[in-house]
């Protein structure tokens, strides 16, 4: 069949596809802008099959990469923008990609990878002859990407996704959330993460306008959420939470859906939606599943606080215990996930698809639970889960008692090795402006909330929580706070 954009070029030629930059672009005029960047990689070398491997900003120029790269039938690899040198090599062996196409920004990271990869400048790439143009027929089997996952634990995997788990995403998504014709998505995820191409795949599907922002800019982005038409907004609970704090007018009434997901919302943050009439729905999504799993809507989201919805349609979740069987409404167990936008597989990691992909199910490791209505909630990643004295504790239960302090504005909770109990529970703590605590504070409130297990033995109050780039708190790095890190606390249960 035909890329996605030839069809819909062919369907809504001047509809707007793009806004960047204030600059507007119709399907017609990306199509176009399409054709001379295919002749151009076509020039370089680049041809079906060929995985090819992007370190791009979210630009005019890279939407038509991308899509010429889809048309010349190459599997697109979108890397990082910040990743280490190292971390961009690692990625490109994983995947067997050996041609790279940068902004001419990021050349002093990548020139250090040596003659055994086709290094392609932006600015470069346009000044070669044109190749022959070459438009490739795509299936649903044939793959799309492979995207790395977040590697918030151990080195990430790249998840080869195909056309068709896009589409079956992308579809699912319309189903739950709505679709309408003048629907106008503001952008703010990067294209390299996949919830950001996701996006700009479903607006060729649905033929929808897709303002795209080349970085998250509060007051920018309250400014269009106030003063353009946006219908929809995808967003991770940081962003939102920064959004509201600096907003001083009200967002625009055509404004339908924040898709909050990436991370769980505090109970603070979904109140405040409640009291400020944001029309927020939380989402719980994947890398290996194309983006979202499950999703609930508005009156949901406030009605069942900390639920993330139904599986959409097409996607089915079971959660179940470490035997594999179904364990009762309201248990805590691993949710599974088995529907048409889980991935093929890991590619080149044969042992990781077989740990992952089982009888059609993709075994997430992530903790949660079923409630009578059948919606989802997430309780915790299983690579977060810390086990002391041989009690389970999850950081996501700590986390939230630790946030009811007035003085606490966020926190994070990770395992510390420990010679005695397995790990210790250890806490990096932000307080709010012009507030104090000691460590003496944080262990009393704690012991009101919880059990004498989960409380936290290790305490640092730090500025900032370190994140990855989708928003999500980087627990790796949340632990490095504590590698020579004393406690001062009795450390006796």
């Amino acid at each position: 069949m035909q890329d996605w954009l030839r069809a819909r070029v062919l369907a809504t030629r001047d509809k707007w596809a793009l806004i960047i930059n204030n600059e507007k672009w119709a399907y017609g005029d990306l199509d176009d802008a399409t054709l001379k960047t295919n002749r151009h990689l076509s020039g370089w070398g680049i041809a079906k099959g060929q995985s090819v491997a992007f370190l791009l900003n979210s630009d005019a120029k890279t939407v038509a990469i991308i899509f010429a790269l889809i048309r010349l039938g190459a599997i697109i690899v979108p890397l990082n923008t910040r990743l280490s040198a190292s971390e961009i090599e690692f990625q490109l062996e994983n995947t067997d990609c050996t041609t790279i196409i940068y902004d001419d920004y990021f050349h002093g990271k990548i020139k250090s990878l040596g003659n055994n990869y086709k290094l392609l400048a932006v600015s470069a790439i346009f000044e070669q002859e044109s190749g022959a143009y070459r438009e490739t027929s795509i299936n649903f089997d044939s793959p799309f990407a492979i995207v790395h996952t977040s590697g918030t634990s151990g080195k990430p995997k790249g998840a080869v996704l195909t056309y068709g788990n896009v589409f079956y995403s992308a579809m699912a998504s319309a189903y739950r959330i709505g679709h309408l014709p003048d629907d106008k998505w503001l952008c703010v995820l990067p294209l390299y993460h996949v919830g950001g191409l996701s996006i700009l795949m479903r607006a060729v599907l649905y033929g929808i306008t897709v303002d795209l922002r080349q970085k998250f800019d509060v007051d920018e982005i309250n400014h269009a959420l106030t003063h353009d038409d946006i219908t929809l907004v995808s967003l991770v609970p940081t962003m939102l939470y920064r959004l509201l704090e600096a907003r001083k007018e009200p967002w625009n009434p055509k404004l339908r859906l924040v898709l909050l997901g990436g991370a769980a919302a505090s109970p603070e943050l979904m109140q405040r939606c409640i009291e400020e009439r944001i029309p927020v729905a939380t989402t719980y999504g994947m890398t290996e599943a194309s983006s979202q799993i499950a999703t609930t809507l508005p009156g949901d989201a406030v009605r069942k606080l900390g639920s993330v919805g139904k599986p959409l349609m097409f996607t089915q979740i079971r959660i179940v215990d470490e035997n594999d069987n179904d364990v009762r409404t309201g248990e805590y167990g691993e949710i599974i996930v088995k529907g048409l936008s889980v991935m093929k597989e890991y590619y080149g990691n044969l042992e990781a698809t077989k740990k992952t992909l089982r009888d059609g199910w993709l075994y997430t490791g992530d903790i949660g639970y079923l409630d009578n209505d059948g919606d989802l909630f997430l309780v915790q990643r299983r690579s977060d889960l810390i086990v002391s004295g041989g009690e389970n504790v999850y950081p996501a239960e700590v986390e939230a008692a630790l946030r009811q302090h007035p003085a606490i504005k966020a926190v994070a909770v990770v395992g510390v090795d420990d010679a005695e109990w397995g790990q210790r529970v250890a806490a990096a703590i932000v307080l709010q402006d012009r507030q104090s605590l000691t460590e003496n504070d944080v262990e009393q409130h704690a012991r009101q909330h919880l059990a004498s297990y989960k409380i936290p033995r290790i305490i640092k109050f730090v500025d900032e929580l370190p994140q990855t780039a989708s928003g999500k708190i980087q627990r790796p790095a949340v632990k490095e706070l504590f590698l020579n890190y004393e406690a001062t606390q009795d450390t006796k249960k």
